[in-house]
Formats: C-alpha cells, structure tokens, sequence
C-alpha cells in the first residue's frame, strides 16, 4: 500500500490534509508527524537559521526511513528548510505544502487572468511564500488576523470570519481568484468562496491531487 508520511508544525493542520485525503484517496496509508513547537520556535527567532534546517532534515530522514513513498509538510512558512529535504532524500517525492496549490493557482490566472489573492493567519507565512509565485502572477497578500488565535481556543467560526474579512480586502483590490496558504485555512474555504463568489484554493485539495498523479505516474497505486 501506498504511504504517505505527512508532516505538521501545527496541530490545525492534521484534519485538514487527513481529511482531504480521506475524500479523494482513501486507500493511501497516512503517517502523521507533529512538531508543534516549530512555528512557536520561528515565531520568536523571527528568521530561519541553519538549526531549523538541521530539524526539517531529521524530520525528514525519519519519514523515509518508516519507509514513505512520499513526504508532504503541510507547514508554509519552511520552505527553504523543506527544499533542504527535498534535495537531501531525492527521488523520494517531497512535496511543500504550498506548490501544487501555487501551480494550480498561476495556470488558473494565466488562463483567466486577473489577481491572486493570498490569505495566510501566520504572519511569516507572508515574508516567504510570495517568493514561490512565478514572477509573472500578479498577486496580492491579506493576513487574517487573529485567525489563527481563534482557531486555537477553538472559536471556529471568529477564525473562519477573519478569513473572510481577509479574503474581501483581497476582493476590493481586484482579486479574482483567493488562494488560502494554510492546511488549516482549509476549513473556511466554503465560508470564503460564499462570501466572496471567487474561486477558492485550499492548500489540502491542491496537494493530494498533484501527489496522487506522481506516485501513479511513479507506478504507485
């Protein structure tokens, strides 16, 4: 069978991408690691540094050593401590949470033109996925704030409410389509896309249909 390990610096996350791929890939096996002290740690460090690296590389080794078939972080802020993995276990796929939603996202405004808009509830998230966009997709950035608070005491719907607070700032400046960068932003993506009439990309939905297409590309079921 097919094993998935998936990898959280937030607790949010687990549901999201357990759930996504519950729906479209039942039959995967799911691996879930948590190290919820990541962001917390980021969060006071203010930057990323070569002993956050060195944490992402352990993570990783210890996921293909369970013998995954693939690694999918679902935390957006590490993207270059995820590029370190990516490149340290190849051919293993790894992917970031973020790059199947970014590519999807880009052919859409390709296509249709029009603005991106990104919604994210974590402020670092911000100074480090704009950078992941091609540089010729126009896009626009809106932090939820207090999302992300919210979501942790458990008010579900004060978090969904901040993002689409977030997402019709993003509106009024011309976005046509709204991306949400957190696994854990998932959840609003229905709340989002009624208050807005946009076209809403989850960071979930994004990533089990591009790992679904390259571990069966791979001969992976």
């Amino acid at each position: 069978m097919t094993r998935i390990a998936l990898i959280h610096a937030l607790a949010q996350s687990v549901a999201p991408i357990n759930e996504a791929l519950a729906d479209a890939w039942p039959d995967v096996q799911r691996m879930n690691l948590l190290d919820d002290s990541l962001s917390a740690d980021l969060a006071r460090a203010g930057a990323l540094d070569a002993a956050m690296t060195a944490r992402f590389l352990r993570l990783g080794d210890y996921a293909a050593a369970t013998g995954a078939d693939a690694i999918l972080f679902t935390c957006s802020a590490f993207g270059p401590c995820i590029d370190a993995v990516k490149a340290k276990l190849a051919p293993l796929p790894v992917l970031k949470p973020n790059e199947a939603m970014i590519d999807e996202a880009a052919a859409r405004v390709r296509e249709h033109g029009g603005l991106l808009g990104l919604v994210a509830t974590f402020g670092p998230t911000l100074q480090s996925m704009p950078a992941e966009f091609p540089s010729g997709v126009p896009l626009r950035t809106a932090l939820a704030a207090g999302a992300l608070d919210a979501l942790q005491r458990g008010d579900t719907e004060a978090h969904d409410r901040a993002a689409l607070d977030a997402a019709r700032t993003l509106q009024a400046q011309g976005c046509t389509v709204i991306a949400l960068a957190q696994f854990s932003l998932a959840r609003a993506q229905a709340v989002v896309a009624g208050g807005t009439g946009l076209p809403v990309l989850t960071t979930p939905d994004s990533a089990v249909r591009a790992l679904r297409r390259r571990l069966q590309a791979a001969g992976l079921r």
